[in-house]
């Protein structure tokens, strides 16, 4: 078994560059981010607004990080697309998750009823996506998932009362079975972040919001049936979570304090600290990031409303002792 990592947590950050790569729609936004044989793929909603009903998932393409092109849009009639989130498979296949909502009567007015549900497709070369198949449980969004030990976890969050988060297993990526029933209660617990470190250890940076809206670090060991949750005592939107090479974990997030921004975090799992290293250009209707490291450098996706409008946008972020 490998040892657990004694890498110290990142120290400092330092934006190296910012491009504007999606500008499309009146409103683009809820990013991702991956490096797929040689080349960079972000996806992210495309939408007249934060909550109408006719987002779209646009899938960009990049072999430098800087200059992009169109890769595929994803749509369905009636349908809601929200929040693409990639997940590498070990067979080589690019898998992607995102929300299906539907709306009835049409419309956000009073009455309304949202009805969510979990769909996938798969990819060999992020263009090619086929038909979206609806996976987990109706009401219970599966936001991010991750591959480890020949099984891919994910964690889901429900919609409806109660509210709880869930951890699924599955060995296909389809076919996915509650591992923990109530992964945790109290305070709105919803978006995720979920990374496997070197010695199997599962970390979840979690949010929560309501009255209890301080973000949640859990940490559990295989079979993961048993986690153990710190309170940072900061609230977070849209948390994504990266594991460096050298054990290091960084996270993307929205935070609040002092005003809306998209920053780069250092996480420290055995103290359970999430500590600011850098705010990217954003501001207002902001976050959601996705994160891909490559040749020393940090990649961020991520959307932002401080420039003409609500725009999304990759950034170059060098760490210390990279």
């Amino acid at each position: 078994m490998t040892p657990p990592s004694t890498a110290s947590p990142v120290a400092a950050a330092r934006v190296a560059a910012v491009h504007r790569i999606g500008d499309a729609a009146g409103h683009s936004a809820f990013t991702d981010l991956v490096r797929h044989r040689g080349r960079w793929l972000c996806a992210f909603r495309e939408g007249a607004g934060h909550l109408s009903a006719d987002g779209a998932i646009r899938v960009l393409a990049s072999d430098d990080g800087r200059r992009w092109g169109p890769a595929a849009r994803l749509e369905r009639q009636a349908t809601d697309l929200r929040d693409p989130r990639f997940v590498a498979r070990p067979d080589g296949r690019l898998q992607l998750l995102a929300a299906a909502v539907t709306q009835s009567p049409a419309g956000l007015g009073a009455g309304t009823t949202r009805s969510f549900r979990t769909v996938t497709w798969l990819s060999t070369d992020g263009e090619r996506w086929g038909e979206p198949t609806p996976i987990g449980e109706p009401d219970m969004w599966v936001w991010q998932a991750a591959w480890h030990g020949g099984a891919m976890y994910g964690v889901g969050y429900a919609t409806r009362e109660p509210r709880l988060v869930r951890l699924y297993r599955s060995g296909d990526g389809f076919d996915l079975q509650p591992v923990v029933e109530s992964l945790y209660l109290g305070g709105y617990p919803n978006e995720s972040g979920l990374v496997f470190t070197s010695d199997g250890t599962a970390v979840c940076l979690l949010r929560r919001d309501r009255e209890a809206a301080t973000a949640q670090l859990g940490r559990s060991r295989p079979p993961y049936r048993h986690w153990a949750w710190t309170d940072l005592g900061v609230q977070v939107g849209g948390p994504a979570l990266l594991g460096l090479p050298d054990g290091r974990l960084v996270a993307g997030v929205r935070l609040l304090d002092g005003g809306p921004r998209t920053s780069i975090c250092a996480v420290d799992p055995e103290r359970g600290a999430l500590t600011e290293l850098v705010a990217l250009p954003s501001g207002g209707d902001c976050g959601y990031p996705g994160l891909d490291w490559h040749d020393g450098v940090l990649r961020v996706s991520y959307y932002s409303s401080h420039e003409e409008r609500t725009c999304v946008y990759l950034a170059e972020v060098t760490l210390d002792g990279s």
